[in-house]
């Protein structure tokens, strides 16, 4: 979906994410993130760290590729701090630095990578991908329990729902993070913090749709955690 090498996986996301830019797609997200110090685990190509920083934020970006923290320096400059590490494999010296800076709240914004990292293939049907997210936001969510000053966790990413039945969706997206992505930790969500924004012009509609399918629109699927204990 965002290209086999990391070249590919880049210029995808230049492309796709200055069309969610210039929706206000990145801004809506920003506005939903409480506290004053954010850590961002997957920066990309800086897009999103661009606004949260537009909203006076102060942010630690991590990302696994060394090029998406050199985009998102170059978009945003000094007013960030970047960290190269995978949350899944954090050291010592890279935990250290995440717990100096005392992150309030960690977003996760539209998870992605190469398909050379996910083992995504155009004959396994998303699984690889969704595999991938899976254990990515769990692993963030399992970082965000080990930081004491970490109040609230926002996660999101895309989905396509039918739009008349997003109230069901809402309680589908809590249930799944609640079962999945929150289990065991003090993390606790509702249909309140549930929310759907609809994408403009990202996806190309299918010529001829299936009936069943005329009323399912791409959107930004949006969950905002807080900790429970």
């Amino acid at each position: 979906m965002s290209g086999r090498s990391v070249a590919d996986f880049i210029a995808y996301w230049e492309d796709e994410g200055l069309t969610y830019a210039r929706h206000g797609d990145y801004d809506w997200m920003a506005a939903l993130v409480p506290g004053v110090r954010v850590l961002e685990i997957g920066c990309g190509v800086g897009f999103a760290t661009e606004a949260l920083i537009a909203r006076g934020l102060a942010v630690l970006a991590i990302d696994t590729l060394p090029e998406c923290l050199e985009l998102t320096r170059q978009r945003v400059g000094d007013a960030v701090t970047l960290l190269h590490a995978d949350v899944e494999a954090l050291d010592a010296g890279q935990r250290a630095t995440i717990e100096a800076f005392a992150p309030d709240c960690v977003v996760c914004w539209l998870m992605g990578a190469p398909a050379e990292v996910t083992g995504a293939s155009t004959s396994d049907g998303g699984q690889a991908v969704a595999a991938y997210r899976e254990r990515l936001h769990r692993a963030v969510a399992a970082l965000a329990a080990g930081l004491p000053s970490v109040r609230a966790l926002h996660i999101v990413d895309r989905t396509a729902i039918p739009w008349q039945a997003k109230d069901i969706g809402r309680d589908t997206l809590v249930r799944y993070h609640l079962e999945r992505t929150f289990s065991g930790l003090p993390f606790a969500a509702d249909r309140s913090k549930a929310l759907y924004r609809k994408l403009g012009g990202n996806v190309t509609p299918l010529a001829k749709p299936h009936p069943a399918l005329k009323s399912v629109v791409p959107t930004l699927a949006s969950l905002l955690a807080l900790r429970s204990t």
